[in-house]
């Protein structure tokens, strides 16, 4: 596979962007060699800066379920575009959004627009921290919440791809109020709120872990932590920067029947750009300014392309049908890669919520975050080197997640299967 040009504007990029990238996994320093240069996509495949062309499961991290530029957002985007990009004042827009948002998401009263996941999770633990005058945090090992300074302790995805030690720059008094357990260990998070209970301000959560890799929620774990929090007076919050319309229309609270007291949301409700947004009930969210005292602002929240985009993305996901499809497309992409694993002679766990699934080249039971970690790497960076030789992009690193897409076809998924069948045989060895 010819990679010339990609390699050169890696090259190019390093002398002014710091490691040649803007987001550190893009740079494959976790499966070896130099990142592709993405030109274009369109449906479920990708086209890089040197031609090559490839079937892609990782969607822009999640967000693409409709793939490549869909013609109904590109359209949509287009047209206000020409209207204007940006006012920096409310739009009609905005309100449809918010209301189509706030109807499909149980938990969601109100909602706040931002830019980013990152942005609404910063956001939403300053607004737990300001409704319960308490300080202390609660996370989950391996769960990412964006790399806001409290949020990075024993965070997941980039840092743990990477091999980083907690991340140098976080003011260690802050670093203290964030308390962290491991996922899905019940009785770990009975204990620390026996004792510590009324003093944690909120309780910040994956419903479905996806940036360790996926790991679903054992039974019973999501009802004992709405349980715990809402005896001590925690507010619950909900990550579903990832889940959130990718497992079900209205996320992972919708599909699991936990409601949480707060909810984030980003990547599929921006239809591909940027956004992000915080939700909840009317009397916690009504703390935030302008109506109270917790202050969060943003010139582009809420911004027309990325809202109008969002708007198209929801019409499109609340068609009849929609994620049956992507279950049974998705059931049969797993199953296939089970099977050739198993010809392969190659040890490997599976997981799989919806359209989000992994493959952790591990015989463990993957239920942690000390689970994910047993996997091995060596093999995964061979294989992941093998399968985009065979034309097959997957993301580049064993603790990310895989995404089916509502537009890979048949032949999409059996060209996939073929490939993935040769992958295994040369990263075995």
């Amino acid at each position: 596979m010819k990679r010339t040009r990609s390699e050169s504007l890696f090259q190019t990029a390093q002398q002014y962007i710091p490691g040649g990238v803007n987001s550190p996994v893009r740079a494959f320093k976790a499966v070896g060699g130099n990142p592709l240069f993405i030109v274009k996509g369109k449906g479920a495949r990708i086209t890089d800066a040197d031609g090559n062309e490839f079937i892609d499961y990782v969607a822009s991290w999640g967000p693409l379920i409709f793939g490549h530029a869909h013609p109904q957002i590109v359209e949509a985007v287009s047209t206000q575009a020409q209207l204007g990009t940006s006012f920096g004042a409310p739009t009609e827009l905005e309100i449809e959004l918010a209301q189509k948002v706030a109807e499909a998401v149980p938990s969601i009263e109100t909602v706040r627009l931002v830019s980013s996941g990152t942005e609404a999770t910063l956001s939403a633990l300053r607004l737990a921290r300001g409704f319960t005058g308490r300080d202390k945090i609660v996370k989950f090992e391996g769960c990412y919440h964006g790399h806001s300074d409290s949020l990075l302790v024993k965070a997941g995805s980039g840092v743990l791809s990477l091999g980083l030690p907690d991340c140098p720059g976080i003011v260690n008094d802050l670093a203290k109020k964030t308390l962290t357990l491991p996922y899905n260990d019940i009785n770990a998070v009975e204990e620390l709120f026996s004792s510590l209970g009324k003093e944690i301000a909120c309780l910040i959560v994956e419903p479905i872990a996806g940036n360790m890799g996926v790991v679903p929620p054992q039974p019973g774990f999501l009802e004992v932590l709405r349980k715990v929090t809402a005896r001590s007076g925690t507010l619950l919050i909900f990550d579903e920067v990832i889940t959130g319309f990718r497992v079900a229309f209205g996320g992972a609270q919708k599909l699991y029947g936990v409601s949480p007291d707060l909810t984030c949301l980003g990547k599929i409700i921006g239809g591909g750009l940027p956004v992000g947004a915080y939700g909840g009930k009317k009397e916690i969210m009504d703390h935030i300014a302008p109506t109270g005292a917790v202050y969060q602002a943003g010139t582009l929240s809420g911004n027309p392309l990325a809202v109008t985009a969002g708007i198209e993305m929801l019409n499109l996901l609340s068609q009849p049908g929609v994620y049956d499809d992507l279950e049974k497309k998705s059931e049969r992409l797993c199953h296939g890669f089970k099977e050739n694993v198993k010809q392969a002679g190659v040890t490997a766990t599976f997981t799989r919520v919806g359209s989000m699934f992994s493959m952790f080249f591990t015989d463990q039971e993957i239920v942690s975050f000390e689970s994910v970690k047993t996997s091995d790497t060596h093999l995964f960076k061979r294989y992941f080197n093998a399968m985009l030789e065979e034309g097959i992009y997957i993301a580049p690193s064993q603790f990310e997640a895989g995404f089916m897409s509502a537009v890979h076809t048949d032949e999409d998924i059996d060209a996939t299967l073929a490939a993935q069948g040769r992958a295994l045989k040369k990263a075995r060895g």
